[in-house]
């Protein structure tokens, strides 16, 4: 892998029952990045993404729109560490 990057997001708008996170989880599967992605008890959602960092700033990139209907409206990205591909997987 040539550049990593890991990033923690905090999505907010109508993105509960619009089928984001499973959406989310979708997209960052098939873009090969790793991570994880819940619902918040306050209406958000939740994720971390790790992997190359094109990938990951494509991922963080489709989060703020996401679905049509999700109307997010805003994305707290904060940057971190990368720990590697090995430690956990979007599923």
């Amino acid at each position: 892998m040539r550049d990593a990057s890991r990033v923690h997001l905090r999505i907010r708008g109508r993105v509960q029952g619009v089928g984001f996170r499973y959406t989310c989880a979708a997209m960052a599967r098939t873009s090969s990045v790793n991570g994880w992605v819940r619902n918040l008890p306050d209406g958000g959602v939740e994720a971390v993404f790790e992997g190359d960092r094109d990938r990951v700033s494509a991922a963080v990139a489709w989060c703020r729109t996401g679905p049509p209907e999700a109307s997010v409206s805003s994305v707290d990205v904060t940057e971190e560490i990368p720990e590697g591909l090995n430690g956990f997987r979007i599923r």
